[in-house]
């Protein structure tokens, strides 16, 4: 009886997770928009469609951001209750640019993966303008569901980690191969292990 409580829990969790995943093409074109940024290419789009096209070639040339879209292809094709595929596109993201974000993560259109060799899982949020650089992982504490919320503009460094029910706090820089596990407050700089708020 405990079991189905806990599974019906689950399905109304993943339910509201899946309600707030962007559309695919909004999603890709804001994602495109702030790579082509950090990219120093031109990246004010003349019209919708230049936007998926410069959206496309950033695929070609750049595995993360095709891990990047593949996984937005996984959560609009859940959202819609689309069956295989998810895994599919899941399989791949990993294949092509080591990109593992789980399926209770919500990301906001308009953040930038540098180069892939991400991990990001549990119920967790990643808000807009929030940048993930190599090795990075966003996740769990052991025996808790509930993860970071990134907020916008976060910039996280090669090799850092952020863990359990924290709140990364807008415009936070998180130092490289820090191991962040309390919160962090609006545009400060943590660093070290554990992470601590470098003072000014």
């Amino acid at each position: 009886m405990v079991r189905g409580k806990q599974t019906a829990g689950a399905k109304r969790v993943m339910a509201s997770v899946r309600s707030r995943h962007p559309r695919f093409v909004e999603a890709v074109v804001a994602d495109a928009r702030v790579t082509l940024a950090y990219r120093a290419e031109g990246f004010e789009f003349h019209s919708s469609a230049h936007g998926l096209v410069q959206a496309v070639r950033l695929m070609w040339v750049s595995d993360a951001f095709l891990g990047q879209a593949l996984y937005r292809a996984k959560a609009r094709l859940q959202a819609l209750g689309v069956p295989i595929l998810p895994r599919l596109a899941h399989h791949l993201a990993m294949i092509v640019a080591q990109v593992c974000i789980g399926d209770p993560v919500v990301v906001e259109p308009g953040i930038y993966i540098a180069h892939g060799q991400v991990v990001v899982d549990g119920v967790t949020e990643v808000r807009k303008g929030a940048v993930l650089f190599p090795w990075v992982t966003v996740g769990l504490r052991a025996g808790d569901f509930n993860g970071p919320v990134i907020g916008e503009n976060v910039k996280v460094g090669t090799g850092a980690k952020i863990v359990g029910p924290i709140k990364i706090g807008r415009g936070a820089t998180i130092g490289a191969n820090a191991v962040v596990v309390d919160d962090i407050p609006e545009n400060a700089t943590a660093v070290g292990v554990p992470a601590r708020v470098q003072s000014s």
